[in-house]
């Protein structure tokens, strides 16, 4: 992102000159909040200049279309806003970037559809097969959950490690995941390379691209591995893995995340825990790229050992990417065989002669994984996976154009995965056509607006590439590049103030009619009561200080309607001091 001047005014350049001065808030590079005594005068942009309506649908009669906007030029595949009015200048906002859209869908199963002749006759071939494949996989499955009920029965000191005795016990279960293997269809795996001891790399680290590979880890290497609460209630599969004392972790709730760092290094730290297994990727891939590596395995600078594993294939495609389970196993059980290759890689020791950060270290991991695959890495992760499900739930037409890179988004506005998905739920309302982008009057929709200098203003900062219609990832990058400016939560909490007459803790639909209409003059009731209807969140009829403040937060576009309130408050402050002086 561009730098911004943080001293440049909140408010346009343009001005009248019958307009009054416009004081703002100046900010400066410590850490305190914005000061009341730092201000001076911009100049603002005259109501008119909001309130014109533009005659045809491409706001032909604009003032400033004549300026330009397009790609930044550089090469480096993002489009950058050049010459283009930016309503946001009150927060002191600059130009911002959208990067390219991946080409890349990291979690696309390539053979989701049975293709081709030889495809169909080798199924037809392998179904008595397959049926001796599913009785051993159930019997195989059944001995194990025994076997692990045995070893469980009576174990109460959970925190500590598991007695050996029981260790022993849990070899039937082993033994068993490997016959599950065998009724996949992987009569033999490929080895390269050997486990490192224990107690030279307590965590090992791979590339997740099939739930074959924590059976495999689970049979060879017999781990404590960290995976998602919800693991815990699935059938026979949550009893064999609190076997393994799993460190279970919840990836929206921070503490959750914090507990389980401190659970890997406690086991990491002790020699009779067994050695901890992660997938930093947090989510299944199709194992042709690398995506964004979680930092929970390098946090406690312990060696690492990474593992690869591979499924070599022709015509089907084992990884679990956008394939139901139930479908993907049913393939796997009508294959002769299904290859498999595991390699394991010298161990990374954390650097000593500097301080490396989580971030690094893992970096350094993630290349190494990376290289010996012999692929590319990305800026993808779980988040995007949220988005791909909730497009597909959806049912858009072209699902992976709603994938954003959701690790540079969280690094570069501190986004959550969850409040992207937010952000899609308000996209989709808009009606997105079949390639994912939405139209101006879409975009008006979506957010309750009319048609208006103001609104087009706000389209055309989005759709940096100038198309005329914006993607999902413009729209993100765009909301969250105006949370991110530092005026926004003095703004918001201007807008609040200044409609909430009185102090009563609640705005009625008259008060937000009436500070809206300031700048969006001739605002019909219909138009006023459409806004309010998005701002009252619980549906009680008026608007809470806590409906206000989310409905800003869920649509960060809308606090330009309040641009006035800053101007509004400061001259207020400004002509209460000469009053005081005069008297």
């Amino acid at each position: 992102m561009a730098n911004q001047d943080l001293a440049s005014p909140l408010l346009s350049p343009r001005r009248h000159p019958s307009d009054p001065p416009h004081s703002i808030v100046t900010i400066h590079h410590d850490n305190g909040p914005p000061s009341k005594q730092n201000l001076r005068k911009p100049k603002p942009r005259t109501q008119n200049h909001h309130h014109r309506r533009h005659n045809n649908g491409n706001g032909d009669n604009h003032n400033c279309n004549n300026r330009v906007r397009g790609g930044n030029g550089n090469g480096n595949g993002s489009n950058t806003h050049l010459e283009r009015p930016d309503p946001f200048e009150f927060l002191g906002s600059g130009s911002f970037s959208v990067p390219a859209a991946s080409t890349v869908d990291p979690f696309l199963n390539h053979t989701d559809k049975v293709d081709g002749v030889y495809e169909v006759v080798k199924i037809v071939l392998c179904l008595p097969i397959a049926l001796v494949r599913l009785v051993i996989f159930g019997v195989c499955l059944s001995v194990g959950f025994i076997a692990t009920k045995l070893a469980l029965l009576g174990w109460e000191d959970k925190e500590n490690p598991m007695p050996r005795w029981r260790c022993r016990l849990m070899w039937v279960t082993r033994i068993s995941a490997r016959f599950i293997l065998f009724s996949f269809g992987y009569q033999w795996i490929r080895r390269k390379g050997k486990p490192a001891p224990r107690e030279t790399a307590p965590i090992v680290v791979s590339n997740h691209v099939s739930y074959i590979d924590p059976i495999f880890y689970f049979y060879e290497l017999f781990p404590t591995m960290v995976a998602a609460e919800s693991h815990d209630s699935i059938p026979f599969v949550g009893t064999i893995i609190r076997a393994m004392q799993v460190i279970y972790v919840n990836r929206f709730i921070p503490s959750s995340r914090k507990n389980a760092v401190n659970e890997i290094k406690r086991k990491a730290s002790c020699d009779r825990f067994p050695r901890v297994m992660l997938f930093p990727e947090g989510t299944t891939t199709n194992g042709r790229v690398i995506i964004s590596f979680q930092l929970g395995a390098f946090i406690p600078s312990y060696p690492i050992q990474p593992v690869i594993v591979r499924y070599p294939h022709v015509h089907f495609d084992q990884s679990w990417g956008n394939i139901s389970l139930a479908k993907l196993m049913f393939r796997m059980f009508t294959q002769f065989h299904n290859f498999m290759e595991v390699e394991y890689l010298p161990v990374i020791y954390p650097l000593e002669d500097q301080k490396e950060t989580a971030a690094r270290f893992a970096k350094r991991a993630s290349n190494a994984i990376a290289t010996a695959l012999n692929v590319t890495q990305t800026s993808h992760s779980y988040g995007d996976v949220m988005l791909l499900m909730k497009a597909v739930e959806s049912k858009q037409g072209k699902p992976s154009s709603y994938m954003v890179e959701m690790a540079q988004v969280e690094s570069l506005f501190h986004l959550s995965s969850l409040e992207a998905v937010d952000f899609l739920d308000k996209f989709l309302s808009m009606n997105p056509d079949s390639s994912g982008r939405v139209s101006m009057d879409g975009f008006l929709r979506g957010l309750r607006l009319r048609a208006s200098t103001l609104s087009e203003e706000i389209f055309r900062f989005l759709d940096v590439d100038n198309y005329g219609k914006i993607t999902f990832k413009q729209f993100l990058f765009g909301s969250a590049h105006v949370m991110k400016q530092p005026l926004f939560r003095e703004a918001c909490q201007l807008a609040l103030r200044e409609c909430d007459v009185g102090g009563r803790g609640y705005i009625s639909e008259e008060q937000l009619g009436n500070s809206l209409r300031v700048t969006m003059m001739n605002m019909s009731k219909e138009e006023i009561r459409e806004l309010f209807e998005l701002f009252d969140g619980d549906g009680d009829g008026r608007v809470s200080n806590d409906d206000f403040m989310s409905c800003l937060r869920r649509n960060p576009l809308l606090i330009v309607l309040f641009s006035h309130c800053l101007w509004h408050d400061d001259s207020s402050e400004a002509g209460d001091r000469t009053a005081d002086e005069i008297v």
